[in-house]
């Protein structure tokens, strides 16, 4: 999404499009700044009958959602290939991921954010520590058009779970599945309809929601909308999670299985028409692999085909601005010496799949997220050089290591710059609910999903009680000289020694 002022030129309505053809599948209000406001305020009152609920009670409703989602399941899914464009069978799987992930938070969330009593420590031994994470009240969740279901679940589900309401302003280009989902929610929870809101509308709606009075604004979008959001949101100081981009790396190794990675590679880099800010861009693969990786992978990508029928790897690309990004970047690799193996071509909407090698590792195809079906192939001495290159970008969201053995793999991914790398696989720390999910970097700060993303969307609340007085108190203006004497005696004793 773009992220405009409130003064920007409204209109009443927008229209959703079909990627594949262009037609309009439905229209959608433009909400407008005071429309945003008045939600906000409704999702307020909401939040403190939420937050009433208690553990249970909130645990109850989300299932209620979940069992809402799950029983409509295909439904919702025929939805998501219309609007996004990605075949029937990968939005079936989106949808099942993010089931899942409103299973866990629900469950977790009394254990992970429920008061708890703590350690005291030798100054406050008289005293009971208590530690608990309360919920901030009402968040804002700015949706991508790429997953339009599992990306915003991730912030949705945890904050409600955790005890605020939530105002959701999808996409632009997939308003329907967010109407989708709060139409679930009003079913599910008729009684407390306003703890889950959508607004629906272009940029100017997305900068509203930062400025109407939210306690959090979670976004997921491009790193540059995200600069406008939090300018946006410092204005009151609203602090914010930022979801971003990333040009991800695949390090496959000299004692790496090639047709497994070369799958996993495949369908990192394509499934989604490449639309996927956690898939594969770069792969660099040591010179022992080199020729038998390329040739693996080149050979797969040839049976890939895209289109918008049930047997097609993968839809169109749905944003039509992002064609010209995706046409940009393979025009630039062939221009400075690469080679396109398979693929290359752009036919509207319809990219081909796309396979360089050769490409200079300051070209922008190697640099800048593509975000379409197109990898780029480089060979490296060793794994070593291979970790060098990968972490040499401003970008730092996931990646991947293949290699037979699990001690290099883990040590590959523990030095790797990112926030989540997967060992002989791609993304498969987004199906682990328990997992936090976040980037470093121009790929942003925050997490969602586990307990961290739990903890996201609450702040820490400590809490002590007095257990007996002391003789003598040390927070006290009767506090005889001889205690801090005695004290500093102790403390030598305890901390001081060698």
């Amino acid at each position: 999404m773009t992220l405009a002022t409130e003064t920007a030129p409204a209109v009443d309505t927008f229209d959703s499009l079909d990627p594949a053809t262009g037609q309009v599948l439905s229209s959608h209000p433009v909400h407008t700044p005071e429309q945003v406001r008045e939600a906000v305020a409704r999702a307020h009152d909401a939040a403190a009958q939420w937050r009433a609920q208690g553990w249970d009670g909130r645990r109850r409703h989300l299932r209620a959602w979940k069992g809402e989602i799950a029983r409509r399941l295909v439904e919702l899914a025929d939805l998501v290939h219309r609007e996004n464009g990605k075949p029937h069978a990968d939005a079936v799987l989106e949808v099942t991921l993010a089931v899942d992930h409103i299973q866990w938070a629900a469950r977790s969330a009394p254990k992970v954010l429920g008061r708890r009593r703590v350690r005291s420590g030798l100054m406050a031994a008289n005293q009971s520590a208590y530690l608990e994470y309360q919920p901030l009240g009402v968040v804002g969740v700015i949706g991508p058009w790429n997953y339009p279901v599992f990306t915003p679940m991730g912030s949705i589900a945890y904050a409600l779970a955790a005890g605020n309401a939530v105002v959701f302003k999808p996409s632009e280009h997939t308003p329907a599945v967010g109407e989708w989902l709060a139409q679930a929610w009003r079913t599910a929870v008729p009684e407390l309809a306003d703890v889950l809101q959508v607004v629906t509308g272009l940029g100017a709606t997305g900068a509203a929601l930062t400025r109407a009075g939210v306690d959090k604004i979670a976004f997921t979008g491009s790193s540059a909308t995200g600069r406008k959001v939090m300018a946006s949101c410092a204005e009151d100081l609203v602090p914010v999670l930022m979801e971003c981009g990333g040009k991800d790396a695949m390090i496959v190794d000299d004692d790496a299985d090639v047709a497994a990675a070369a799958d996993a590679a495949l369908w990192g880099a394509m499934s989604n028409a490449g639309q996927t800010c956690i898939g594969i861009e770069r792969v660099y693969a040591t010179d022992r692999v080199y020729d038998a990786f390329v040739r693996e992978l080149t050979s797969q990508a040839a049976t890939l085909r895209a289109g918008s029928d049930r047997d097609a790897s993968y839809g169109p690309m749905t944003m039509p601005g992002q064609v010209d990004v995706v046409r940009r970047h393979i025009a630039a690799a062939l221009g400075s010496g690469g080679r396109a193996l398979t693929g290359g071509g752009v036919d509207g909407a319809w990219v081909e799949p796309t396979v360089l090698v050769d490409v200079p590792e300051d070209n922008v195809a190697v640099r800048e997220e593509t975000f379409g079906p197109t990898v780029t192939v480089a060979r490296v001495r060793d794994a070593e050089e291979a970790l060098s290159r990968a972490n040499a970008t401003s970008y730092g969201l996931a990646g991947a290591v293949f290699t037979r053995s699990r001690k290099r793999g883990l040590e590959l991914a523990a030095r790797m710059r990112s926030g989540m790398t997967s060992v002989n696989s791609v993304i498969a720390f987004a199906s682990v609910p328990s997992l936090p999910f976040g980037g470093v970097g121009e790929s942003g700060f925050g997490r969602i999903h586990g307990e961290d993303g739990l903890k996201e969307f609450t702040r820490a609340k400590a809490i002590t009680a007095q257990r007996f007085a002391l003789p003598t108190p040390l927070l006290s203006f009767r506090r005889h000289p001889q205690v801090t004497e005695r004290l500093a005696t102790v403390v030598g004793l305890v901390h001081g020694r060698r």
